[in-house]
């Protein structure tokens, strides 16, 4: 197989696989644990996420197949690590690019109600999009009033929202290794602050 096939065929698999923790919040949500963690074994992910221990089993197994988490076996008790992962998208001339911080507020979503509701109302596309106001919000540099009305959200719901992500931002600047890579609104945003 040639270099070229063989990085098409990686660059596929790799979409798909992203393509998939973000249709499934409690992937994301088992697969940015092992990423903030480090190393883990099913013990530990059963005792921090309260996951049956066969849930546990099966969705490591799907996480490995997908490429996203090595499975080492070289001790009786098998550890799991994660592969820090990021997809860049540019349709049309809009570049965005997906790292574990929206694999994080995905899997975050069925515990929180306001971020639920974001993603069932408006979609994946809205909470990126306030994903890109909650890195400034969440460092001082971004009011809820510019972002909701950026959004074209209710201003409460906004400031709910914000709230959400300002948690899964602090949790994950230091963790996601291509936090950088998230684009920030502020950066971006052609209004200024009223």
């Amino acid at each position: 197989m040639s270099k070229a096939t063989g990085d098409t065929e990686r660059a596929i698999n790799r979409l798909m696989s992203i393509a998939q923790l973000l249709e499934e919040p409690r992937l994301a949500r088992l697969y940015t644990f092992v990423l903030r963690e480090g190393e883990v074994t099913i013990d530990d992910i059963v005792a921090a996420l309260e996951t049956p221990r066969t849930t546990a089993y099966s969705d490591m197994g799907t996480l490995v197949d997908l490429g996203v988490v090595t499975r080492d076996e070289d001790q009786k008790t098998h550890t799991y690590s994660a592969v820090p992962i990021t997809l860049t998208a540019n349709l049309g001339g809009d570049e965005y690019t997906v790292t574990p911080t929206l694999i994080e507020a995905v899997g975050r979503s069925p515990q929180d109600q306001d971020l639920n509701l974001l993603l069932e109302k408006h979609g994946l596309g809205k909470l990126a999009a306030a994903l890109t106001y909650a890195v400034p919000y969440a460092d001082g540099g971004m009011s809820e009033r510019v972002a909701a009305r950026e959004l074209d959200l209710q201003y409460a719901f906004v400031i709910a929202v914000l709230q959400a992500l300002r948690d899964v931002v602090q949790d994950m600047e230091t963790v996601d290794p291509y936090f950088e890579d998230i684009r920030n609104a502020r950066e971006q945003s052609p209004s200024t602050e009223s």
